[in-house]
């Protein structure tokens, strides 16, 4: 399906002359316009514009579908227009990305009180710790975990002070004892979490004089953030996690943090998309909803 965005791109390319004008007007990246117009052209199987380092022109293609393309967002405009007169409610479809354990423990109720509270909003939610991407995946926002790789997306913060924790299960402390020094960690079965090929096994701290890092080893490792934290729940390891993901269970005595002089590393949680066109109504209220939630269920010190 062509998305709005991508015409709006290549039309206001045509009309400029060119690509990066039209980024700037539009208020995003050269590489986000220019993958929008590839993403266009592949889903028409045509090439629309001829570019070059210097020039940017319509090819016959291009001119034979410029016409249609502005009829098409005047279309849109029109009855977007219309829906927006009179009717105040949040409406349409949210399709979001999150991280599976933050998705499925933490995330959920707050997605089901929001939609309560917005009977017309119909939720897609994809699960996963996978980055997505945004660019051609179905999603209008991701929520991620630390800082994005990637400069061309547009980041706005959630919980900017969220932080690691080491935290065991009662159950696992009394078989194997609590440790109360980095260094005992290494006497530990440390439950591992691993995205792609790279296992995050180096895991570091600060006292408030200066970092310290060690290298863990363990049993098991998992792809999917929710399996190491229900490892936890079942006594098999420490584990090092993201305070929102564990804090409930923490609160419950279900996990028990240790050491928590140390100071985990910084798990800031950010909502993420390809250009700021995407933050909607539903989107900024949804993002205003997760930052007051977070913010209840901050580490306190």
């Amino acid at each position: 399906m062509v998305r709005f965005d991508d015409l709006q791109v290549f039309v206001r390319a045509a009309d400029l002359g060119s690509l990066s004008a039209a980024a700037r007007v539009m208020d995003m990246s050269p590489a986000v316009a220019s993958a929008a117009l590839k993403r266009l052209e592949a889903q028409l199987g045509a090439r629309l514009l001829a570019r070059s380092t210097r020039s940017l022109r319509l090819t016959a293609e291009g001119q034979g579908f410029l016409d249609y393309a502005r009829k098409a967002l005047g279309s849109l405009e029109e009855g977007r227009r219309l829906l927006s007169r009179g009717q105040d409610q949040v409406s349409g479809v949210l399709q979001l990305s999150a991280p599976s354990d933050f998705g499925r423990n933490v995330l959920l109720p707050w997605l089901d009180e929001f939609q309560r509270e917005h009977p017309q909003l119909t939720v897609r939610l994809l699960l996963g710790d996978r980055i997505a991407d945004l660019f051609r995946q179905p999603v209008d926002i991701a929520l991620r975990y630390g800082e994005p790789e990637d400069s061309s997306l547009v980041a706005l913060p959630v919980a900017a002070d969220n932080r690691r924790v080491l935290c065991a299960s009662p159950a696992y402390l009394a078989r194997a004892g609590e440790p109360h020094q980095l260094e005992q960690l290494l006497q530990h079965n440390c439950l591992l979490y691993m995205l792609g090929t790279r296992v995050h096994d180096h895991w570091r701290f600060d006292d408030g004089k200066r970092e310290t890092g060690l290298t863990v080893s363990g049993d098991r490792f998992s792809d999917d953030a929710d399996v190491v934290r229900l490892w936890a729940l079942a006594g098999a390891g420490i584990a090092y996690k993201s305070w929102l993901d564990v804090s409930a269970d923490v609160q419950a005595g279900r996990l028990k943090v240790l050491m928590p002089e140390r100071v985990g590393e910084r798990a800031p949680l950010n909502m993420l998309c390809a250009h700021r066109a995407q933050l909607s109504k539903p989107v900024k209220l949804l993002r205003d909803m997760l930052s007051e939630r977070c913010a209840e269920r901050a580490l306190r010190r």
